[in-house]
């Protein structure tokens, strides 16, 4: 059975999505994308004529698509938006405790590699990220926050998030991830 070009544009995506996580964008080759993929090096440049940065702001699309649904599912934890926060940052912790490292680092490991040469990656990031804060904001707004204080919270919170998964990358373990969810009642309720 042959394989479909939209079948080896996901496995380009999905394989790149996940290498740019572990390895980081400097890191990462085109030659190791296309190997592990399984897909033929041709098709590469046929679904990314512009390279391997148009294969990374997709893939960083991906990426922030997939942590925009477990920050979702996160929040749907709770009507409140104090324990649905928490319960976000208890199940990342109880997430990087059963893989570790190995998921690598979703989008801050491309933003801090590129973020100052290449404008399509800067933009991609900078989108994913305020797609994060908008889910923390709205949940906050529906929990009665007014609609500024929320939006500003919903940065802190990013960041809290943010600062905590690396913290845990660099310790190797979820102390922070738990240590940032026990603290979410002190800024929420100040």
């Amino acid at each position: 059975m042959t394989e479909t070009k939209g079948n080896s544009k996901d496995k380009l995506i999905e394989t790149a999505s996940r290498l740019f996580q572990l390895q980081g964008y400097h890191g990462t080759g085109l030659n190791q994308i296309t190997k592990e993929s399984g897909a033929p090096k041709g098709s590469l440049y046929y679904h990314f004529p512009n390279g391997k940065e148009q294969l990374a702001v997709e893939s960083v699309e991906l990426t922030a698509s997939r942590v925009s649904g477990h920050i979702k599912d996160g929040l749907a934890e709770s009507t409140d938006a104090v324990t649905a926060i928490q319960s976000f940052l208890e199940m990342m912790a109880e997430r990087f405790e059963k893989e570790g490292s190995k998921g690598g680092v979703p989008i801050a490991a491309i933003a801090l590699e590129t973020s100052l040469t290449s404008e399509p990656l800067r933009i991609a990031c900078q989108t994913a990220y305020a797609t994060y804060q908008d889910l923390f904001e709205q949940k906050l707004i529906g929990s009665g926050f007014e609609a500024s204080r929320a939006k500003e919270l919903g940065i802190v919170i990013n960041s809290m998030v943010e600062g905590a998964f690396l913290l845990s990358f660099t310790m190797g373990n979820s102390l922070p991830l738990r240590m940032a969810a026990k603290q979410i009642p002190v800024l929420l309720y100040k």
